[in-house]
């Protein structure tokens, strides 16, 4: 359910980078997501469809991409990457772990109209 609140706010941040670009429509999210976040894509698209209806991000797809969990090992000294599943050093079986990423979520780009025509913005602006 905590999708919800966070399609909220990632709507909000879009059509405000949008309008920003003065574009007409958004028809693309792209979306980064590290595994330990627990987001689910299809029901941020499911509360995007109900939330957007009537912006013009009416229609919208997400479209995400799943960034792995990548540790440093406190005892080896190698980083590597691990699952949720496995939280073990690659390299040495130690637990001791430093966690480098897999929380992340953020706006990798929009595509969008601009007077009819499609272009990308991301969170720097167009590309």
């Amino acid at each position: 359910m905590h999708e919800l609140s966070i399609t909220e706010h990632l709507l909000e941040d879009c059509i405000r980078e949008a309008q920003a670009r003065n574009a007409s429509r958004i028809r693309v999210i792209r979306l980064c997501i590290g595994q330990l976040r627990g987001i689910v894509p299809d029901c941020i698209q499911i509360y995007l469809d109900m939330l957007a209806e009537g912006t013009i991000a009416e229609g919208a797809r997400i479209e995400s991409e799943t960034l792995p969990v990548k540790v440093h090992c406190m005892d080896c000294g190698k980083d590597g990457e691990i699952t949720p599943h496995h939280l073990q050093c690659p390299h040495c079986g130690s637990m001791r772990l430093k966690l480098l990423s897999g929380k992340e979520f953020y706006i990798k780009s929009l595509e969008v109209d601009i007077d009819g025509d499609k272009s990308t913005a991301s969170g720097n602006g167009l590309e």
